[in-house]
């Protein structure tokens, strides 16, 4: 439920409480969506554009080229040569490919630019190369988060999202049948309807079945705002640094191995301290006694069970790690329980670090997956489930505005909201519960206390004004 509804008072008959309960939830719906449903299409809009180009091309560009498998591979320390004779540069990033049939990927970077390289993986030839971070995927990634207006953006949005999570609970106590009627006539829509009758069924049932994902997504959305995920809930969530015992830690966090606003590192994983080399852990990882080469790390990727694609961050300086990991998040793999995240000493090759979903805490493990599962990441199903999703979004949005137009007289000069009447006992009731669940999201919650002493004390005072937006 993400647009004003069209839901007429007449369906709440009754006791006058009930009735004013209901038509208070109705106004609820009203105003939230007049805030919310733009950025619902954004939202929608640009997440398709995510989901499609990563399916399409590839999150990274990985499915660009297509080569011939051959017997052999070449080493990664032979493709990665070839990758700098394409850029010249300092390599900080390999990517392996998913399936034999595409090219590894090396990230390069040459000063303040940073460049992604395409290699065969057979011959060790660079096939191509694109600045990093230019792409339509990080174009939409970028106003999906910020719209391209930096904090102010992603707190707008936060906002947004907040009081999405209230038009899905006025939503769902609009759509409940009453006056007899049985939940037949709201679970299908009355295709048989006309005009405005029509677009309030059509609303009605698709906003239901919407609204039962519409939380999920705005909640794992959520986990990377500004406020509410790394100022709340990511702080209590983060992985303890303090489980790696005998591991010096850098001043870095994970979030330095993210790019501009594409996360790359599990949500809880981000606030944690990165492990420094130059620890005297014993945990084995390359052999023994043999240089700590990028062909030693990545045959002990593979050795410890990154198979297909996997991601492998380069050290950055003289205290830095190598990073070994795999999440769906990334686009890796498609099952969340394989995520992975290893960090391997550039002296001594010893593991510092081994963490897996296993090893997440409660809020860690439903993030990955709920992040996984925003991203359309974890198969073919969850693919067509967004695709369904987004559009309906985009439906309950436009037929919001259609219904309140249709509805509307006709050059009406004010909003025309549902007006409530008298308030009684249960009108408090409705204002308490709204507020409460707007207070859990603490941006949302003080634009909405704002909006009600700007009511309480400048609004209903200026005739004009409250003509207009009631």
């Amino acid at each position: 439920m993400t647009t004003v509804s069209d839901l007429h008072p007449v369906q709440a008959t009754g006791k006058d409480l009930s009735r004013r309960f209901y038509i208070t939830a109705w106004r609820w719906h009203f105003y939230a969506g007049l805030y919310v449903a733009p950025f619902m299409i954004m939202l929608a809009v640009t997440g398709l554009m995510m989901l499609w180009t990563a399916t399409l091309f590839g999150r990274d560009g990985e499915k660009t080229y297509v080569v011939e498998p051959q017997a052999t591979v070449a080493a990664v320390s032979l493709q990665s040569e070839a990758a700098v004779k394409e850029i010249p540069g300092q390599i900080v990033q390999y990517i392996a490919p998913r399936t034999p049939e595409q090219a590894s990927l090396f990230r390069v970077n040459q000063g303040e630019a940073s460049y992604m390289v395409a290699v065969d993986p057979y011959r060790a030839e660079a096939l191509g190369h694109w600045e990093r971070q230019a792409g339509l995927y990080d174009l939409a990634s970028d106003i999906h988060g910020t719209l391209l207006i930096g904090t102010l953006g992603d707190r707008l949005i936060e906002i947004a999202a907040g009081f999405g999570i209230i038009l899905a609970i006025t939503g769902l106590y609009l759509w409940w049948p009453r006056d007899g009627q049985g939940f037949g006539s709201v679970l299908l829509p009355r295709l048989s309807a006309k005009g405005r009758q029509l677009w309030k069924s059509l609303h009605l049932t698709i906003g239901f079945y919407a609204s039962l994902f519409l939380v999920v997504f705005l909640i794992s959305g959520l986990t990377w705002a500004g406020i509410w995920g790394e100022k709340m809930t990511q702080a209590w969530s983060t992985f303890p640094a303090e489980k790696w015992d005998n591991v010096p830690l850098s001043d870095k966090t994970h979030a330095s191995m993210n790019h501009g606003g594409v996360k790359e590192v599990p949500w809880t994983l981000e606030q944690t301290p990165m492990p420094a080399s130059g620890s005297e852990a014993v945990v084995t990882g390359t052999a023994q006694g043999q240089p700590v080469t990028l062909d030693a790390i990545v045959t002990l990727a593979r050795t410890l069970g990154f198979d297909q694609r996997f991601q492998l961050a380069f050290p950055g300086d003289e205290t830095a790690v190598w990073t070994i990991s795999r999440d769906t998040m990334s686009n890796d793999s498609a099952n969340p329980l394989d995520d992975r995240t290893v960090h391997v000493d550039q002296y001594t090759g010893r593991i510092l670090a081994d963490v897996g979903f296993s090893d997440y805490g409660a809020a860690g493990k439903a993030m990955a997956a709920g992040i996984a599962f925003h991203e359309g990441d974890m198969g073919l199903w969850n693919l067509v489930l967004v695709n369904l999703f987004c559009l309906s979004i985009i439906f309950l949005s436009v037929s919001g505005f259609v219904m309140w137009w249709k509805r509307r007289p006709k050059g009406a000069a004010r909003l025309v909201a549902p007006t409530v009447g008298e308030h009684g006992p249960l009108w408090k009731t409705g204002a308490l519960v709204m507020l409460g669940t707007a207070l859990l999201f603490p941006l949302s919650g003080a634009v909405l206390l704002a909006v009600l002493l700007l009511d309480l004390l400048v609004l209903r005072h200026i005739t004009p004004l409250k003509k207009v937006l009631s």
